[in-house]
Order: structure tokens, then C-alpha cells, then sequence
């Protein structure tokens, strides 16, 4: 299949290179959205063929493979299908269509002919340079890669947004997680010069706005590079505590030592099983944002507690689950919200740490870990390094050497690790 890309811009009178305006004079099979069909119709013969993007995708890819239409090759008897000339957004190879062609169709001859894409032109809009900002697309796509460039404290960034992930929501979510120090560049209807607008504005202000579609944004720190980095190891008496209990919440330099352990830099998804306040998934959301994170929490008046954590340090994008976790329904796959493990913390288990291992072993990654810390006190009835053991042998796990460890006058830690 041969497809040509052409990227166009919101103009109602949109101009192109000679040699675009050749290949769409000879054109045949036209595709792209309703807007860009609206757009460049006065330029298409009345004959033309226009299949419209929308969708589900899996119809329109169908369309183009059914596309029979052949015209004849120099070399005879090879005759050579038309191309399908595709109008894309801004650059097609942008986030855009074209990326979209080359995994769907991947032995396609594809050729683009890119446009500025819209955060270009906002960037050129208010004389930004934009060498150094950093790109996230919500369009269509849920928020994590935007709480990553948060978390990292990125100083400009960049965004494609859609119906959901509107300017408004996108400044509430900042707002709501403590990101205040960022002026918002909203871009809408760039390159059409009847309804284009630029406006600059505070987050706050933001929130009370209606923004015009097509629109894109710009964020940029009020304080150029003088962002206040992340913590490294969050304060005990920063976290909100269930019932004002000290002791249910795992100690600072405990829990920086069990996120060494998990390996967390080369991971790519922890489970935290019984996160109780969810210290030790902030810390790991805040220090390593590259991961997805899910939280359970068995105790249903942790989740308020958690959120609220979460919202205090900075640390959008834990996923939380309450509920007992040997009962709760997983499912894996995209759009899903569960991710297969390779790291997972252990921090409750009731006395059903059998059980609760033997579930994380059916979604366990071939190189994953399991990492629990087991405390020995007069008052505890429970002995979890027997009952990790006795998990370990009969499930077939190698357990890494044990590390021990007391802080200040409390009950020593002993620090587990295993592995398939």
C-alpha cells in the first residue's frame, strides 16, 4: 500500500507547495477527519473518493485495504495501487496519523508532507523559544506521562489536549496537587484566522474558563529553572496517619532502604499490598515517576487518608484499590487500569501471606520481586518471617539474603526479598 501524508493547519484557505498541489490534482482516493475534509473539499475533483478518520480505526484501516483501485506501473504487468492521500494535523509524524499508518500498516510506502504542528505555532505565537520544553499528548490518552512531567518538575511543557483533558481540568488537576507554580498558554483554533486566539493566563483563572476546540497549551514556571526539586525521603510527619496511629505508617529511612531494594529505577509497575496511609507508594511515585503504581488498601477508610497524602506531597497518578485483595477482580491489558507487576511490597497481610503471594505469582513478571518487612515484638502474634518462609518453600520462590535493620529505640526490621 502507498499512502501520502499531508499535514494542513485550521485555515479555511489553506495554502500548499506546488508539488502537494500536483499529487492532489492527480489524486483519486482522499482521507482524513470531517474538519480537514471541509477544508481542502474545494481542492478535491468531484469524482474524488474521501473516507472519513473516525472511530473505531479498525474500519477505516479496513476501507484502505479494500481499496482495489490500480493504475499501471512503468514495468508492465506490474501495475501499482494509487495512493491514498491522507490530510493530517499540523505534522502527521507528530503525534500524529502517520505514526499511526507506519504501525498499522508497517511495509507501507508512506511519504509526509509536514505542516507546523499547533504548539510550534503557539510557541512562534508568543515569541517562546521551545527547544527546551517537553511534549505531552492527552489526547485520547489517559494522564500519566502529564503527572510524570509534574513530579520531575519540568519547566515548560508542552500539551495536546482533547474533550476531557481540557485547559480547565488540566489546571484543577495542577491546582489540586499543589503544582502552583506555572503560568497557562492556551492555543485555540491556530491558523484559522477568523477564530484563533491566544491567551495567557494564571492557573486559577484557568479553571473558570471555557476554551474553544481544536486548542493546545503551554506551561511554563513562573520562576524559570527555580522549581523546589522533590524531597529525597518524605518526612514521617508530613503524612496524614489513620486514627493518628504513628506506628501504622512505614518509618522514612525504612522505607527509603525497601525501595532500594525493589530495584525500583529498572521497574516498571509496583504493587503496593497494603498501602495503608500510602507512604511507601509516594515516595515511589515522587522519586521514580516513570512508574505506574497501584495501591491496595483493604481498609476502606485509608482511601480518603491516601488521596490526601497523595495531594499534600505532589503525587498524582497512584491508581488505589480498596477492598480485600485475595477478592478483588484484576484486569490487564490497555485502558484497564492495572498493569502486571514486577516489584511488589508487601506491607499487610492479615496471616494470609500464602495466599496473597501465591495470587501476585499468577501476574508476576519473569524478572519480578516480592519485598516485605517483617517485624519481631513482644506484642506481635504474628511471625511473618516464618510465614515468608514457610510461602517461599512451598511456592517455589529463591529468597535473596535477608537484610536487618534497627532505627533509633524501635523494633528491628527485617527486610525480605524473592524472586521465581
Amino acid at each position: 500500500m502507498k499512502f501520502i501524508v499531508i499535514g494542513i493547519t485550521d485555515h479555511p484557505k489553506p495554502w500548499f507547495p506546488p508539488e502537494v498541489m500536483e499529487i492532489i490534482r492527480q489524486g483519486t482516493v482522499f482521507s482524513g477527519g470531517r474538519r480537514h475534509h471541509e477544508i481542502v473539499m474545494p481542492l478535491l475533483t468531484p469524482d474524488a473518493q474521501w473516507i472519513d478518520i473516525t472511530v473505531p480505526l479498525d474500519k477505516v484501516f479496513e476501507q484502505y485495504k479494500s481499496l482495489s483501485i490500480l493504475a499501471p506501473c512503468s514495468l508492465p504487468l506490474a501495475p501499482c495501487p494509487l495512493p491514498i492521500i491522507i490530510f493530517a494535523s499540523g505534522d502527521p509524524l507528530f503525534f500524529g496519523f502517520a505514526n499511526t499508518l507506519q504501525r498499522e500498516f508497517p511495509d507501507a510506502d508512506i511519504k509526509v508532507y509536514p505542516a507546523p504542528n499547533s504548539l510550534q505555532t503557539l510557541a512562534h505565537r508568543l515569541l517562546l523559544p521551545y527547544h527546551d520544553m517537553s511534549i505531552v499528548s492527552l489526547t485520547g490518552r489517559p494522564w500519566p506521562a502529564f503527572d510524570r512531567a509534574l513530579i520531575e518538575r519540568t519547566t515548560k511543557i508542552g500539551i495536546l489536549t482533547d474533550r476531557e483533558h481540557t485547559p480547565s481540568a488540566i489546571a484543577r488537576r495542577m491546582l489540586d496537587y499543589g503544582y502552583t507554580n506555572y503560568q497557562m498558554h492556551v492555543g485555540e483554533h491556530l491558523g484559522n484566522p477568523q477564530l484563533e486566539n491566544v491567551t495567557t493566563l494564571t492557573l486559577e483563572e484557568a479553571t473558570h474558563r471555557e476554551f474553544g476546540m481544536p486548542n493546545c497549551i503551554i506551561l511554563s514556571s513562573v520562576c524559570g529553572d527555580s522549581i523546589a526539586a522533590t524531597p529525597f525521603g518524605l518526612p514521617d510527619s508530613s503524612f496524614a496517619l489513620l486514627d493518628g496511629r504513628e506506628k501504622m505508617i512505614t518509618k522514612m529511612p525504612i522505607r527509603l532502604l525497601t525501595l532500594q531494594v525493589l530495584d525500583l529505577p529498572r521497574r516498571h509497575t509496583l504493587w503496593d499490598i497494603g498501602s495503608c496511609t500510602g507512604s511507601v507508594s509516594i515516595e515511589a511515585r515522587l522519586l521514580f515517576p516513570h512508574l505506574q503504581i497501584e495501591a491496595f488498601e483493604i481498609r476502606p477508610e485509608c482511601e480518603a487518608i491516601i488521596y490526601e497524602n497523595m495531594r499534600r506531597h505532589g503525587a498524582p497518578g497512584i491508581n488505589v484499590h480498596v477492598g480485600d485483595f485475595l477478592e478483588t477482580p484484576l484486569s490487564f491489558g490497555e485502558g484497564t487500569g492495572v498493569g502486571f507487576p514486577d516489584a511488589v511490597f508487601i506491607g499487610g497481610h492479615s496471616g494470609h501471606l500464602k495466599e496473597i503471594m501465591e495470587k501476585v505469582l499468577h501476574h508476576l513478571t519473569p524478572d519480578g520481586v516480592i519485598v516485605m518487612n517483617s517485624v519481631i515484638a513482644p506484642k506481635v502474634t504474628t511471625d511473618s518471617h516464618r510465614l515468608w518462609d514457610e510461602a517461599c518453600a512451598e511456592l517455589g520462590l529463591k529468597q535473596d539474603p535477608p537484610m536487618r535493620i534497627q532505627l533509633n529505640d524501635n523494633h528491628p526490621i527485617t527486610i525480605l526479598k524473592c524472586r521465581r
